[in-house]
């Protein structure tokens, strides 16, 4: 959770928040494995009961951290089930105490789903996207949710987007952030041209399972490093697609960041312009600067928020990517990190700024109807 403000910051969010506040990371999870039973057919029910999940995971600290399934100290409900997994308790801790308009959904098996290949992988992430549905999207009017995918199985993920990409519930498309390839990789284009003709951002979210080390160094050795180390696999996702040229192919693809902030975009920016200047021969497709993509494809959500020590650093931060309507809020709950809404945003923001981040931006990304309509 970011740190303590000042009364008079907190007034200044209190106002920024009375208006509306949209929550861009929020995350449910199956009771059990069993919830998912009447969402798959009769071969799959036996066989996910028989077989269950494979995987490697990407390093073991995930698990090992002394947080729980990574999840608050409060957030598990009294009714004894798991974090993020009661809809009647995210609705009064989260949805009701803070007054969100809007929460959108990232379903926190997808990290897992991802790594099961084959018409299994498929069938999971149908049946995931449909328990979404049914016991979280239609009883409570005010949650949308990303589609899950598995990134690596292209005719599969298109196949859930042409499915589903048509019922405004469901906003963005989402991809865990370790695959098999970087993102500009030409086989994951047939998937941003189904979201982009869908008219649906793709959100990608730290996690999966990619089975290879999860640094550009090797393995990790603390959960610490992990944590900050999520942004090598960012960068190198941005360079990636980028230079790939795909968005003056699908000019219409919008990228969203989940929890890996936005600092590093700068100074990858301005090594990437300049050395646009002198390998620009080796990409000549490209018909502008690298920046030029960040700055209109690419939006970041605020949790984990950098929070530079002099308030002007973080002002500077924006400027430099032209970033203030392109930052969305997010707490990240039920997670340890959750970041509260009257406390996550850094001083010296205005409120006319903080409305932006807070509900504008991801209004306007989303595409949201008034939350008077809802």
């Amino acid at each position: 959770m970011a740190v303590t403000h000042d009364p008079a910051t907190q007034q200044e969010d209190a106002a920024a928040l009375r208006d509306e506040l949209i929550d861009c990371d929020i995350h449910h999870m199956l009771p059990s494995q069993a919830a998912l039973r009447p969402y798959l057919s009769h071969r799959w029910q036996r066989y996910h009961e028989r077989f269950g999940l494979r995987q490697v995971l990407e390093t073991q600290y995930w698990v090992t951290t002394t947080h729980v399934q990574a999840a608050r100290g409060d957030a598990f409900p009294p009714s004894g089930l798991p974090p993020g997994s009661d809809l009647d308790f995210l609705r009064s801790q989260l949805l009701d105490h803070w007054g969100i308009s809007y929460g959108v959904l990232n379903v926190t098996e997808v990290f897992q789903f991802s790594a099961q290949r084959g018409e299994y992988g498929t069938a999971l992430t149908r049946a995931i996207n449909d328990f979404t549905l049914a016991e979280w999207l239609i009883p409570e009017p005010r949650l949308r949710s990303s589609i899950a995918i598995t990134a690596d199985n292209a005719e599969a993920a298109i196949t859930e987007i042409e499915r589903l990409g048509a019922d405004p519930r469901f906003v963005q498309v989402l991809m865990t952030l370790r695959n098999e390839a970087p993102m500009g990789n030409r086989r994951y284009w047939p998937i941003y041209r189904a979201a982009a003709k869908a008219g649906l951002p793709i959100a990608v979210h730290v996690g999966g399972i990619a089975g290879h080390a999860p640094s550009g160094a090797g393995w990790f050795s603390y959960y610490f490093e992990m944590h900050a180390g999520h942004i090598q696999a960012f960068q190198a996702h941005t360079a990636s697609l980028v230079l790939s040229g795909v968005f003056d192919e699908i000019p219409e693809l919008r990228i969203v960041f989940v929890e890996g902030g936005f600092s590093w975009a700068i100074p990858l920016a301005w090594r990437l312009d300049r050395l646009h200047g002198v390998l620009r021969e080796e990409v000549p497709n490209l018909r502008f600067e690298p920046s030029h993509y960040l700055r209109r494809h690419f939006w970041f959500t605020t949790q984990p928020i950098e929070e530079p020590n002099t308030p002007n650093q973080f002002h500077s931060m924006v400027q430099a990517l032209d970033l203030g309507d392109r930052l969305i809020f997010a707490t990240d709950y039920p997670h340890w990190d959750f970041d509260a809404p009257d406390q996550a945003l850094p001083r010296g923001l205005s409120v006319e700024a903080k409305r932006k981040i807070y509900s504008a931006n991801a209004r306007s990304l989303y595409g949201l109807p008034p939350a008077a309509a809802i």
